[in-house]
């Protein structure tokens, strides 16, 4: 199984339990990745032929700008939903950053795999 990446991908977003926090936009960034077969698109060299990342990356972005989650874990859950169902990935792992939820750390998060491995 090959691997499509999306790495850094950066969105702006209501997230968090706090009051002020449901106030604002904070940014996420999420690093993806996809298992994909991607054989056929080498041999084709077509784009339809492969997982599309750019179309993965705009469809995150519409769903998480328009997302008021209070929690990173429900993002993160339903972005690898969306990445699995709608784009056919037999597997996803994804990392999923909230930039400056604390001081004193340069990242904060969590990382989640879904779906099969085979």
């Amino acid at each position: 199984m090959d691997i499509v990446f999306i790495r850094d991908l950066r969105i702006d977003t209501v997230i968090g339990i706090y009051d002020w926090e449901r106030e604002i936009r904070q940014t996420v960034v999420l690093d993806l990745e996809m298992g994909a077969d991607i054989a056929k698109a080498a041999e084709s060299d077509a784009i339809q032929d492969t997982l599309d990342y750019k179309a993965v990356a705009k469809r995150l972005i519409e769903f998480v700008r328009e997302s008021e989650f209070q929690l990173v874990e429900t993002l993160a859950e339903r972005c690898a939903e969306i990445v699995l169902r709608e784009f056919s990935v037999p597997w996803v792992r994804m990392t999923l950053n909230k930039v400056g939820a604390v001081s004193a750390a340069r990242d904060v998060g969590v990382i989640i795999e879904r779906g099969r491995h085979d």
